[in-house]
């Protein structure tokens, strides 16, 4: 199978909300192996369009493509077999202990074993320092602990979609938004080795366009008054484009520590 034939694809996509166009006619295609990040400031419709590319928002015009096949949301199955879906919160009706949340994410997968989800169990424990609270209940853990519980269970759900599938898309919306800088750099690295190995294609809504210039490959910068913009991170990265997007001048100039990278200071 080609790497094209597993690219995400927007095609005129669009979505109204209450009459108000949050999305304007988007297109762009995200390539296997790839972080695409999404950036823009409060409203700019960053969210809604992760839940259009998940099937949880309806579109008003256009057409989302995994690969070969169109997007159904009435397929919840297919989905959850598809995609995995990080959202900004998570919210519990029960109070179950961190292992069981955990390992929801093999829910949609009744074929495998109970080893080889053990085996992911165990390698996403560790990848997102859980070891010694996978038996404490959800809600004694802190903000910041549940959101790794919480990116635990949908990297379980990842590393199933991509053994029984071939590829996986996984969905991240401000997943370092309540963790420490430690894990921060513990998800970005998790998620980049996930995007080395060429089955999962991750899609990333971010605040931080110091973290977008280290870990994106790509980014797409929606704005409520300009068009979108997509491409090459430091292509995107620009003074003249993120003047114009957040209406704040900023400084870029080469990382200290990694030449290679872009280090962005905003001059308010």
């Amino acid at each position: 199978m080609s790497d094209s034939s597993r690219n995400l694809s927007l095609q005129d996509v669009t979505v109204f909300r209450d009459r108000r166009c949050v999305i304007p006619p988007l297109s762009l295609s995200m390539t296997p192996g790839s972080i695409l990040g999404v950036l823009g400031p409060n409203g700019a419709g960053k969210t809604s369009l992760l839940a259009a590319c998940t099937g949880e928002l309806p579109l008003s015009a256009g057409e989302i493509r995994y690969g070969v096949r169109g997007l159904n949301p009435k397929d919840a199955r297919s989905l959850a077999r598809t995609r995995a879906v990080l959202p900004q919160q998570s919210q519990l009706t029960f109070n179950l202990p961190v292992d069981q949340i955990i390992q929801i994410g093999a829910y949609p997968f009744p074929e495998l074993s109970p080893a080889q989800i053990k085996l992911w169990f165990e390698r996403v424990v560790e990848c997102v320092d859980l070891d010694g609270l996978v038996h404490k209940p959800y809600n004694a853990l802190s903000g910041g602990e549940q959101q790794r519980v919480q990116f635990a269970r949908v990297l379980l759900q990842t590393h199933a979609i991509a053994h029984t599938q071939g590829h996986a898309y996984l969905f991240l919306d401000e997943p370092t938004a309540s963790l420490d800088l430690r894990h921060q750099g513990r998800l970005f690295k998790t998620i980049q080795q996930l995007a080395k190995s060429q089955v999962v294609s991750i899609f990333v809504i971010l605040h931080d366009l110091n973290l977008a210039s280290r870990w994106c490959d790509t980014l797409l910068l929606l704005s409520p008054d300009h068009a979108p913009l997509f491409g090459k991170t430091a292509d995107i990265l620009t003074k003249e484009s993120l003047r114009k997007v957040y209406g704040v001048d900023m400084q870029i100039q080469p990382h200290p520590f990694r030449p290679d990278e872009l280090l962005i200071l905003a001059d308010v």
